[in-house]
């Protein structure tokens, strides 16, 4: 069968739907250069080694603390910290993504 004439599957009549969708409002998509896929990959292992680096803190600390209480303290900053790389991760790739990096 020809390109054209192919059944196509629900995944790619759908995703010309959100393309054409995108077209009419005026979106526009901006393919990443190779230095930009490059910095947003640095920027995640550096968060990863970050994130991996803290819970390494929280396990060795908790492995001291008997009280439930301090030991639910540590775990809430642990997460507060995690969610704050997290988030200074995100903001820092959608800053490459849209060019102001």
């Amino acid at each position: 069968m020809a390109d054209e004439t192919r059944l196509k599957s629900s995944l790619e009549l759908a995703m010309e739907r959100l393309r054409q969708k995108d077209a009419e409002s005026g979106v526009t998509i901006r393919t990443l250069s190779e230095a930009e896929k490059a910095q947003i990959a640095e920027l995640r292992n550096y968060y990863e080694a970050k994130i991996a680096e803290q819970q390494v803190m929280h396990q060795s600390r908790s492995a001291v603390v008997f009280d439930p209480v301090e030991r639910d303290a540590l775990a809430a900053e642990f997460r507060a910290e995690k969610e704050r790389l997290s988030a200074d991760r995100d903001r820092k790739i959608e800053q490459v993504r849209a060019g102001q990096a």
